[in-house]
């Protein structure tokens, strides 16, 4: 097999043999790399990865819920019907599903690293573009290529992310990464209830591209998931990283010492973990022992982000259009549903090691679809028992959507893990394209409590399919996955 390095211009012939004999299967030191990079304390190797990544990772949440401040001015500026908004919305959500598919097969050939910056740079340069735009057809197109950075974005870092964390405590320390996300939704909604009226609709998608190109370049300089190239069978790379890892723990802990030999639970690792030879493929995670789990994952992506997604898109529309607030007022009540879910989110970090991911899913879905229940059966004749519900069940379904990204990556092996993730982030995209299209159809000809119906119905089939998920609470991953 031939090795990256020996594609290089100018790559020695003594580069080429080192690079190929890294690739030679070697279990028990891969075992003893994972015991090692599973013994490294948290430190500032730890948290660059998770401050420079999470970075991109606010700029995804914010390019994502951008178009949902500008469209209000958009409505009277371009008299959009809306049917148009539904599209619009779903333009990003159409890239986002292609995205979602092509870096993630890029993070398994090519790394997790190149495979994220490249979708930060896509992101950024469109959001400039989407600032040029003077019209509905030109702002399509360049929300539909924006879309397919910001779907690629999500799920690499989600992968890389989780693969720089320990067993013990991954949840917390996950679930501060995520918390990030909706940070990002939180500061486009505030930004864009201060900024829009006052600077106009663009602001928000300059905001978006500029630091991007920045973020993208830091990102660029990470080091590479040393799981990936464990799996890769280039340990002496792997090696490397955790040895950094290891001199930045004794730093931060200087009584930490180095693990010399891999304790008997690091070992064996699960067939091919240290081999190059072993490739993933699509159509396996659809055969045993995955198919059921990748199954419930697609269920509960699609159900959470079909709510979610739809609500944090409409309602600063609704809120203008049919319950008649001014823009500011419009902007700020939607702006809420964010704050409501960084504050779960907040709370979910600290208890969902202990609570563990299925407990908290199934309960945020129950209360999720009571609150909507609610809404859809007498809550919506009072301007404010909608900003109260939709608030709420926006917050408890929003934090199953940060969950699955904890989740999903936990329960594939590392040479599937972004491609599992990638595929199950297709259905978000597919619900949120469907979603804000058929609530454009439904509010017009059906009426606003037909939608939260609707929105009730998905949250319980959310939770029936939260009941067949496997925990995976302090758990090291090569585990999960035998």
């Amino acid at each position: 097999m031939q090795d990256d390095v020996s594609l290089l211009p100018g790559a020695s012939g003594a580069a080429i043999a080192r690079s190929r004999a890294a690739i030679v299967d070697d279990p028990q030191r891969a075992a003893l790399l994972i015991a090692r990079m599973e013994h490294i304390p948290f430190c500032r190797w730890h948290m660059r990865a998770r401050i420079v990544m999470g970075s991109a990772t606010f700029l995804d949440a914010f390019d994502a819920l951008s178009l949902a401040f500008v469209l209000p001015i958009l409505v009277r500026l371009w008299g959009l019907s809306p049917l148009d908004i539904g599209w619009l919305i779903a333009a990003s959500y159409i890239g986002q599903l292609a995205g979602a598919l092509l870096f993630s097969a890029l993070a398994e050939a090519r790394g997790r690293v190149p495979s994220a910056a490249l979708a930060t740079a896509i992101m950024s340069i469109m959001s400039l573009g989407c600032a040029l735009a003077g019209n509905l057809p030109m702002l399509f197109a360049c929300r539909l290529v924006q879309g397919i950075g910001v779907g690629g974005e999500m799920p690499v870092a989600a992968t890389y992310i989780s693969e720089f964390s320990r067993a013990q405590g991954r949840g917390r320390f996950f679930m501060l990464y995520e918390m990030i996300f909706p940070i990002g939704l939180m500061a486009a909604g505030q930004i864009g209830t201060v900024l829009v009226p006052l600077l106009g609709w663009k602001t928000m998608f300059l905001i978006g591209g500029i630091p991007g190109l920045i973020i993208a370049v830091l990102v660029a300089r990470l080091p590479e998931s040393p799981r990936w190239l464990i799996a890769r069978g280039r340990l002496d790379e792997a090696q490397a990283i955790i040895e950094a890892g290891e001199a930045s723990a004794r730093r931060k802990h200087p009584e930490f010492r180095p693990l010399a030999v891999a304790p008997p639970a690091a070992a064996p690792l699960p067939p091919g973990a240290g081999s190059p030879r072993q490739r993933s493929r699509w159509a396996e995670l659809l055969r045993r022992p995955y198919r059921s789990r990748t199954l419930v994952a697609w269920t509960l992506w699609a159900c959470a982000f079909f709510v979610a997604n739809s609500l944090n898109n409409w309602m600063p529309t609704l809120y203008h259009t049919v319950y008649g607030l001014e823009l500011g007022d419009a902007l700020r009540a939607a702006s809420m549903t964010n704050v409501a879910q960084v504050a779960l989110l907040l709370v979910c970090a600290f208890c969902v090691d202990r609570v563990g991911r299925r407990n908290w899913t199934l309960a945020s879905f129950l209360v999720g679809a009571a609150l909507l229940a609610a809404l859809a059966f007498g809550g919506t004749g009072s301007l404010a028992e909608v900003i109260v519900l939709a608030t709420l069940s926006y917050g408890v379904v929003g934090s199953v959507n940060a969950v699955l990204y904890l989740y999903t990556p936990e329960i594939y092996p590392t040479r599937m893990r972004a491609i599992g993730t990638g595929l199950a982030t297709s259905w978000l995209r597919l619900a949120s394209a469907v979603g804000p299209a058929l609530v454009g159809l439904m509010v017009g000809k059906h009426g606003i409590a037909s939608v939260f119906a609707m929105f009730a119905g998905v949250a319980v089939v959310g939770a029936l399919a939260a009941t067949l998920m496997i925990e995976t609470r302090g758990r090291q991953l090569e585990d999960i996955a035998r």
